[in-house]
């Protein structure tokens, strides 16, 4: 992958301070309303390292409203939510570790009740390796319901993001296809990260079409052309690129999320240069307004 894009280490919050402002000074031109389209907050985990205030700063000035998250990147949780209500973010999902669900669910309402958060979003299944099968997804199901009807009683809505193992086969479909047979939509749902529903062999378009009604938040990142895909859940960050310059099929799944009511789409970027990417990313979503 060419590097020449890549940001340098920032080393001290002064440093941090100025990348952000330049940054800042470079996208104010071209702002967009991002309206259903909010940002999920790990694109930013480096930014957030050095400067937390800059940061958030610089979300909202790429005319951002609604965000993922969960984490307070150092900072007093109370002190980190006063800083996004001080920028105008609202906080529509935050992230749940499996064994944060499995454990104490009611800590993760507390949390998401703080942030205001309506959603909660497990992202990973914890397993060995590369051993990922039937026996690790019962178990799943079963925490997941657990937990799922405690969040629902609490006005909540847990979903499942999957990553790429969920889709291997199994009978006359795949785990996630009993995945969802499974798991009763009022309790549990789903978050589509279209790149990864791509990585893991999967047509993005075609998941969301086959089950509208269960996946009601969505991941926005498209993926370098030639990527080889696996059902490991893992990939190099650096092909995540601009959406609409990968093979995804961003515009068709944008569109099909406003159709069926969809009501949040979070832009994720992984790579080293989201900084850059996200504005433009921002600035082509715009044109399918």
């Amino acid at each position: 992958m060419d590097n020449t894009f890549r940001l340098p280490v920032i080393r001290h919050n002064l440093l941090a301070g100025i990348i952000l402002a330049t940054a800042l000074m470079s996208v104010l031109p071209s702002m967009v309303t991002a309206q259903d389209t909010g940002l999920q907050l790990y694109s930013l985990r480096e930014q957030f390292k050095e400067n937390v205030p800059g940061t958030l700063a610089l979300i909202r000035s790429w005319g951002i409203t609604y965000i993922e998250g969960g984490d307070t990147y150092g900072m007093e949780q109370g002190a980190f939510i006063q800083l996004l209500q001080q920028n105008g973010l609202k906080t529509a999902s935050i992230g749940a570790d499996f064994n944060e669900l499995q454990q104490d669910p009611m800590a993760i309402v507390q949390k998401a009740k703080a942030y205001g958060a309506s959603y909660v979003v497990c992202f990973w299944i914890p397993h060995q390796g590369n051993e990922f099968g039937i026996e690790n997804l019962r178990e799943a199901i079963r925490v997941f319901e657990e937990a799922g009807k405690i969040l629902h009683e609490n006005n909540l809505s847990l979903c499942y993001h999957p990553h790429g193992y969920e889709f291997r086969p199994y009978k006359n479909g795949t785990l996630f296809d009993y995945m969802v047979q499974k798991l009763d939509e009022r309790y549990v749902n789903f978050e589509l990260d279209v790149f990864w529903a791509k990585q893991g062999g999967e047509d993005p378009l075609a998941l969301l079409q086959k089950y509208p009604s269960r996946f009601l938040l969505m991941h926005l990142k498209d993926r370098q052309p030639g990527t080889e895909g696996n059902k490991n859940g893992q990939a190099d960050v650096e092909t995540n690129i601009v959406l609409g310059t990968g093979d995804v099929g961003i515009e068709n799944l944008v569109n099909e999320a406003r159709r069926i009511g969809m009501k949040y789409l979070f832009i994720e970027d992984e790579s080293s240069r989201s900084p850059i990417q996200i504005p433009l990313s921002l600035d082509y979503l715009k044109t399918l307004n």
